[in-house]
């Protein structure tokens, strides 16, 4: 394509593979190795575990409130940047000027800069569907949690209970991985934006934000405190005591 210039259709594909390859090993290797997604579906197990042997259950849906307003923030500042990415759009000319004028960037034909704003708005809508489909799975949950069986209802048996809390924390684990989907297309949304600037700085950033991913996903603070809660350590499970 004579548009899209060898070594920019190079630094894509090296997008898109640490996106969708990073995004794939992730979830494979959190079925062997302690990470965030894991201990937090132990953790959220242990939530709704809880939440059968409670009467009351207005502090949990307190809780799943707030973590569905943060998701519903998200999902509308998506919005906002999809309308100045639309806008930048119909200003072409004046941008591709802007960039013409910084110091260390590549030269590129209006063209090229349509594309590039084009796979810009690409990822914010895939954003945007993560975003919108975890807010509405947060919804399920709390609908799950007003009929959610407590300690004065003497009629529900324990597999009952114990069906439920399985359940609801399954759902609860599928709106946490979308809400994760979501915020990882902004961290490479990010990166993206390095290739208006030069493709080997767009390669690099998306080099760098794979790496903070994986750091804060296996080695992280954070995640050795919550791991402590399990008397866990950060590596393979199998070398873990239970």
């Amino acid at each position: 394509m004579e548009f899209l210039p060898l070594f920019d259709l190079i630094a894509i594909g090296w997008f898109f593979t640490f996106w969708v390859g990073y995004t794939i090993y992730a979830r494979k290797r959190a079925k062997k190795y302690n990470s965030l997604s894991s201990i937090l579906c132990t953790l959220r197990v242990d939530w709704m575990n809880a939440v059968v042997r409670k009467e009351q259950h207005i502090a949990d849906a307190a809780l799943i409130g707030n973590v569905e307003r943060t998701v519903t923030f998200f999902a509308s500042s998506t919005i906002l940047v999809l309308a100045g990415v639309l806008t930048v759009t119909a200003s072409n000319d004046a941008f591709v000027s802007v960039l013409d004028e910084l110091p260390f960037t590549a030269e590129q034909s209006h063209t090229l800069v349509l594309l590039k704003l084009a796979g810009l708005a690409t990822v914010m809508v895939y954003a945007f569907f993560k975003f919108t489909w975890s807010v509405r799975q947060f919804g399920f949950v709390s609908i799950l949690l007003g009929m959610a069986p407590s300690v004065i209802g003497s009629k529900v048996t324990e597999e009952a209970r114990e069906r439920f809390s399985l359940n609801a924390a399954k759902i609860l684990d599928q709106a946490g991985h979308e809400y994760n989907y979501g915020l990882r297309a902004y961290y490479f949304a990010l990166a993206y934006l390095c290739w208006f600037v030069s493709p080997w700085l767009f390669m690099l950033a998306t080099l760098v934000v794979t790496h903070v991913l994986f750091r804060r996903e296996y080695n992280s603070k954070v995640l050795r405190a919550l791991l402590a809660v399990h008397d866990k350590q950060p590596g393979p499970k199998a070398n873990q005591p239970e």
